[in-house]
């Protein structure tokens, strides 16, 4: 255990399914309240911290979306992006892959820019700082309107040189990947890369929608999927990515104990499984936390670990000179392990 601990540690890894407003830790959020004027109803970190205790997706969503209000300005947008940067390159994350949601922003009045601006200003200094190189991918709401999307996506278009894709996040349950075809159809027209969370909690059949509506390049979660044969057939077919997150699953109750976690199944198929923290600050697991209590759970092998971090890379949008580069980093990392 210890022995693949250390190996985790130090496995050249991409991550594919991080929302950067979840990555909003207790201590920053009380600093960014203090520095914007903003009361919070908790009088403590701890008291907040004990609050990241969650029945469903809805009671977790509710609170992320009350944890964002003290994101105001493109400083705290920048900061917001920075910690987590330095949080995954310590992970030993090569590559990132980070959702955004500018509607949870300029819903409250703060400016698509604002937004953008602090976040995209982090990820190059990343680039340049750390080496860390990454992609942005802005989600669309999925519990507002198709309409609210489409406003979003034309404030997007005047940056779309720094957009690499969309998504579709927040309230699975209700809101069906048919909701949002028309959006989505232009999205590809327009040469974007499609992703959607679909089998969180919704069923299998958004998952088929997802990629027979949508024509997603890559499906965020994809659980239920493992219900359905016929449609694990189609994702092992067609070397579908997951972007599988189980310190979420078990916060949000899609699973109750690791040990029945799907991933094991997932890589029994054949299924292109990558490991992800999506909302970690909540869910109390960045991406090696995530391998490690995985691993522990399903009794993961190296060759399995190593696998898994191999799928990140391939199922990135990085480039293709940079995915040589990461692939070839990995390679190296194997051969001497």
């Amino acid at each position: 255990m210890t022995d693949l601990n250390a190996f985790i540690d130090e496995l050249p890894k991409a991550e594919l399914h991080v929302h950067i407003e979840g990555t909003l830790e207790p201590e920053l959020m009380f600093a960014l309240a203090e520095r914007n004027g903003i009361a919070l109803p908790y009088g403590s970190v701890e008291e907040l911290r004990a609050a990241y205790s969650f029945k469903n997706l809805q009671e977790f969503l509710d609170l992320y979306y009350q944890g964002a209000q003290v994101l105001i300005t493109r400083q705290d947008f920048y900061d917001l992006t920075m910690a987590y940067l330095k949080r995954a390159h310590a992970d030993r994350v090569l590559h990132t892959e980070i959702f955004f949601d500018p509607q949870t922003h300029t819903e409250r009045g703060i400016a698509f820019e604002t937004v953008f601006e602090g976040i995209t200003a982090a990820l190059s200094d990343a680039a340049h700082e750390l080496g860390l190189t990454s992609e942005l991918i802005l989600c669309f709401l999925r519990h507002l309107s198709e309409d609210d999307a489409i406003a979003t996506y034309e404030m997007a278009l005047p940056h779309r040189d720094r957009i690499a894709g969309f998504g579709l996040d927040s309230s699975e349950k209700g809101h069906p990947p048919a909701k949002f075809e028309r959006i989505f159809t232009r999205v590809r027209a327009d040469g974007f890369k499609v992703v959607a969370h679909a089998g969180e909690e919704g069923p299998p059949e958004y998952v088929r929608d997802a990629l027979d509506l949508l024509k997603v390049d890559r499906i965020d979660h994809g659980n239920r999927a493992l219900e359905d044969a016929a449609l694990v057939e189609r994702l092992a077919r067609e070397a579908m990515p997951l972007t599988v997150c189980p310190l979420s699953n078990l916060s949000l109750a899609v699973v109750t104990d690791l040990a029945d976690h799907p991933l094991r199944r997932m890589l029994d198929a054949g299924l292109v499984a990558t490991l992800n923290s999506d909302d970690p600050a909540y869910f109390g697991g960045y991406v090696n936390q995530n391998y490690k209590a995985t691993q522990s759970a399903l009794s993961l092998t190296k060759d399995e670990l190593a696998l898994l971090a191999r799928n990140s890379l391939t199922a990135s949008f990085a480039s293709p000179e940079r995915k040589a580069e990461l692939l070839g980093t990995l390679d190296s990392y194997l051969a001497r392990t």
